[in-house]
C-alpha cells in the first residue's frame, strides 16, 4: 500500500501529547512541531489516526512544501503535485487556507492561484476542459508561513473534536480535544474517579471516560476520506474492528459531575448516553459551595466559568476563592483547573504544583495543577 506523509494540526500546547498518542497507535516517524504533528503511513494509518486520535483537530495528507514568495512560485509549486493520484475526474476540490507573516497576503488570491494550478493539471491528465466537481469532497488546504507553503488534503471532513455526542452544549463549552488533553495531563486511568464541579454539557467527564475505557473518539462518526476512490472501505472497517477490540470493558472508572443549571445536568446525561458512557457518569445539581466528597482518591478536572467583562471576571474570582477553600490537600487527590486569569493562584490561595499553558480556542489559558499534600 502506498505511503504518505501526514500532518495533524492540534491546539497549541498539546503537540507533545498528540505525538505520544500517535506513537502508542504504532504510527511511524512521528514528529511534534509548532501547532501540528507530522507522521507517515498508508491508508490504514490514515483511518487509524482519524478514528483514534483524541487530540488532533484533523488529519491531512501533506502533499508538498516549498517556498512561495510570488504567485508564480505558488502556481508552479501546486501544479507539480500529482493531483490525479488523489482526485478523480468528477470529484470536488475546493481550496481554503491561511497566510501568516508572508509576502502573499491575499487569501482569496492564493485560493484562486491554487485552484487554477490544480485544475490545470487535472484537466490535462483527464483530457477535458471541464471539471464538473460533482463527486466526493477533497478539501485542499494551504498554509503559507514565513513564505514557506504547505499544501494539504483534508481527510477528516468535520473537525475531529466533533465526536458526535455533543449536538447541543451549555454556555461557553470546552472543546472536546482540550478536555481530552486535560484528562491526559491529569493522568486519568482505567481505575480513576473523576469529578467536575462545573460539568456544563459534560465534555470533561465524557472525554475522561472515553480515555479511561480506551474508546476511540471517532468510532461512531464518518470521515471525508471514506468516500474517496483511493480509500478502500475494508481499511476503515478493519480499523473500526481494531478499535472495538481495544475497549477496556473491565475498567473501574467512574465520574461525578455537578452544576447549578438543570439544563446542564440534562445535557450531560444526554451527551453521555450518546457517547455510550452513561453508566460511568453520575450527575447532580449542586453548588460549588457544597462541594464535599468522600472518595478515597479522585481527580478533580474543571473549566470554571469566566468572562472578559468586569462583572463576569468578578464573579469568576469569587468562584476561585470558594474553590481554594473547598479543594483541600488530600492524599490521592489532584485538582486540574483551566483559567485565563493570570492572577488565579493568588485568588485561589496557593501556588500550583505545576502549570501548563494551553489554548481554549483563541484564549490563552493555564492549567493549574495541585497534587502535593
Amino acid at each position: 500500500m502506498e505511503k504518505f506523509k501526514f500532518a495533524a494540526p492540534c491546539l497549541l500546547g498539546i503537540e507533545g501529547i498528540c505525538a505520544d498518542e500517535l506513537k502508542r497507535l504504532e504510527i511511524e516517524n512521528v514528529c511534534a512541531e509548532n501547532g501540528r504533528v507530522t507522521f507517515e503511513g498508508d491508508m490504514g494509518t490514515l483511518a487509524r489516526a482519524n478514528i483514534c486520535s483524541r487530540y488532533a483537530e484533523r488529519i491531512q495528507i501533506l502533499l508538498a512544501e516549498f517556498p512561495a514568495y510570488t504567485f508564480d512560485d505558488l502556481f508552479e509549486g501546486v501544479k507539480k503535485i500529482p493531483w490525479e493520484n488523489f482526485i478523480g475526474e468528477k470529484e470536488a476540490f475546493p481550496v481554503k487556507g491561511h497566510s501568516v507573516n508572508s509576502k502573499l497576503t491575499s487569501i482569496p488570491a492564493c485560493q484562486k492561484i491554487i485552484k487554477k494550478a490544480a485544475a490545470e493539471r487535472l484537466s490535462r491528465k483527464y483530457h477535458t476542459s471541464w471539471l464538473e466537481e460533482s463527486g466526493s469532497l477533497h478539501q485542499i488546504q494551504f498554509l503559507i508561513m514565513k513564505n514557506q507553503c504547505s499544501i494539504m488534503l483534508d481527510t477528516s471532513g468535520q473537525g475531529l473534536h466533533k465526536r458526535g455526542y455533543r449536538a447541543n452544549a451549555a454556555a461557553a463549552p470546552i472543546k472536546e480535544t482540550l478536555a481530552a488533553a486535560m484528562a491526559d495531563i491529569s493522568r486519568v486511568r482505567p481505575f480513576s474517579t473523576v469529578i467536575d464541579p462545573f460539568c456544563g454539557s459534560g465534555t470533561i467527564l465524557i472525554e475522561s471516560a472515553l480515555k479511561a475505557l480506551n474508546i476511540a473518539p471517532g468510532i461512531k462518526r464518518s470521515f471525508a476520506a471514506e468516500k474517496w476512490m483511493i480509500s478502500p472501505s475494508s481499511v476503515w472497517s478493519s480499523e473500526r474492528e481494531r478499535a472495538l477490540d481495544m475497549i477496556r470493558h473491565d475498567a473501574e472508572f467512574q465520574a461525578f459531575g455537578y452544576d447549578i443549571d438543570d439544563e446542564a445536568i440534562e445535557l450531560t446525561l444526554e451527551n453521555a448516553k450518546k457517547a455510550g458512557v452513561e453508566k460511568r457518569i453520575h450527575v447532580q445539581k449542586r453548588d460549588i459551595k457544597d462541594f464535599d466528597e468522600a472518595h478515597e482518591r479522585a481527580a478533580v478536572i474543571c473549566n470554571p466559568p469566566y468572562g472578559e467583562r468586569l462583572l463576569d471576571m468578578e464573579q469568576a474570582r469569587e468562584l476561585y476563592k470558594i474553590m481554594g477553600e473547598k479543594f483541600v490537600k488530600r492524599d490521592g487527590w489532584s485538582y486540574s483547573i483551566i483559567s485565563p486569569d493570570d492572577n488565579f493562584e493568588n485568588i485561589f490561595g496557593r501556588q500550583a504544583d505545576k502549570r501548563r499553558k494551553l489554548y481554549n480556542g483563541m484564549i490563552k489559558c493555564q492549567v493549574y495543577m495541585y497534587f502535593k499534600k
